[in-house]
């Protein structure tokens, strides 16, 4: 029997207003992550990983970055008609700019006619966690639906933070309600403190999809989404099912890592998601190289730890350094440093995110922040012990107390 022919859409398009500042200059999806990576390196490498190698990425918003990130790093061979393309909003239905997730593939039909799929998966680009999408395809297939979306089960009070999957009590695979951020909704029957969230990853018959999207945008009660309109569609006709993420098996996954997946949608799930990377056992294993996640290699030399001028040793502890960093005679703790970070004589870092070419001059502190691009923390500057004198320096303090330091800043 032929394999069903699968074209993916990675959704890139977000605004990613949570995440301010750090997509002040850049898309969400292009947000460094975990010292190389970028976000949108996850989906791309489940789907590669997936072997389903016919890519288009959908993308809107500050886009260069991201542009430049999937020119430079996700290239396939054509010789067997495989690519990753970056595909911008064109205007090919009026004037608007994309208008929804689901606007956003309307709007790109032309591809899905070029490509002439059986399956169309529609992922996001802004989660943390390994998937083989293949799996996910295979039980789209045998259930005979023409929409299935993927399910996680979160806990009940984060219920306003996702799309919310309800099924059948006769048969759990079934949709039968599926509302977009509801202010409540019945917890699982085997679990009253958790729900069924939707993923934001999804497999649709191809010919269903394009009805439906063809639908949504001759409709004026519409906001054009994936999940507030297209499954809603799918799942009052009867036609859409749930793929449980639990039942995902990838290939060197651990029992600990197996069903990890973060929505890294705000300041805290993102500083929260990196420091699930550095305990000795981590909540998410950069490290398994039987489903590899794919960046770009840094052109930096290796990281070192090296004495500082009074001959102290540099020391790191349950912390992931890029290549490039140094750390001179000074003390990091529990922290991912990007490339080319320098960390320098009796300065100390600790429990925080440094993204590339972060200089922290000597006996200055670090302490609980993320500090975006090129900013340079100047001698015996104390950053993060204090929200209230970084509130002062104009410098935003999460819920929890994470301190961010946009790019660039100058500290005065």
């Amino acid at each position: 029997m032929a394999r069903e022919k699968v074209l993916a859409i990675v959704l890139a398009g977000g605004e990613g207003k949570r995440l301010m500042p750090l997509t002040e200059d850049r898309a969400k999806p292009a947000v460094p992550f975990g010292g190389t990576y970028r976000l949108i390196d996850f989906a791309l490498s489940n789907l590669v990983n997936s072997r389903y190698l016919q890519i288009v990425v959908l993308t809107q918003y500050k886009s260069h970055s991201l542009d430049r990130h999937l020119s430079e790093t996700w290239r396939l061979s054509t010789l067997l008609g495989n690519y990753i393309a970056s595909v911008p909003a064109q205007q090919r239905h009026g004037k608007d700019w994309f208008l929804g997730s689901a606007n956003a593939i309307f709007q790109s039909m032309n591809l899905i006619d070029d490509a002439r799929p059986d399956i169309v998966v529609v992922v996001g680009a802004d989660h943390v966690y390994r998937m083989d999408f293949s799996q996910m395809v295979d039980f789209h297939i045998a259930s005979g639906a023409k929409a299935t979306v993927a399910g996680v089960r979160q806990p009940l009070e984060l219920v306003k933070s996702f799309g919310v999957i309800e099924t059948d009590p006769n048969d759990p695979t079934k949709i039968t309600q599926f509302v977009e951020k509801p202010d409540s909704t019945r917890p699982l029957e085997d679990d009253p403190t958790q729900f069924l969230a939707s993923m934001g990853n999804y497999v649709f018959s191809t010919d269903a999809l394009v009805e439906a999207l063809r639908q949504d945008e001759a409709r004026e009660d519409t906001d054009h989404d994936m999940g507030g309109d297209i499954m809603p569609y799918f799942a009052d006709r009867g036609e859409a099912v749930v793929y449980d993420f639990t039942n995902n098996d990838v290939p060197g996954s651990t029992d600990r890592d197996r069903q990890y997946w973060r929505d890294v949608g705000t300041l805290d799930s993102y500083y929260d998601s990196h420091m699930d990377l550095l305990r000795p056992m981590p909540v998410f294993n950069l490290y398994n190289e039987a489903w590899p996640l794919y960046t770009h290699q840094v052109t930096a030399p290796p990281a070192k730890l090296v004495r500082g001028p009074y001959q102290e040793g540099g020391v790191a502890t349950d912390s992931i350094l890029s290549p490039g960093v140094i750390v001179a005679g000074s003390r990091v703790q529990e922290s991912v440093l990007s490339p080319n970070v320098f960390v320098g004589n009796h300065a100390r870092v600790d429990k925080s995110v440094l993204l590339q070419g972060v200089r922290v001059e000597e006996d200055a502190v670090v302490e609980r922040c993320i500090v975006d691009k090129n900013v340079v923390v100047p001698p015996g500057v104390r950053v993060g012990v204090s929200a209230e004198e970084d509130r002062a320096r104009g410098l935003h303090v999460t819920d929890s107390g994470i301190t961010v330091i946009p790019k660039n800043y100058k500290f005065e």
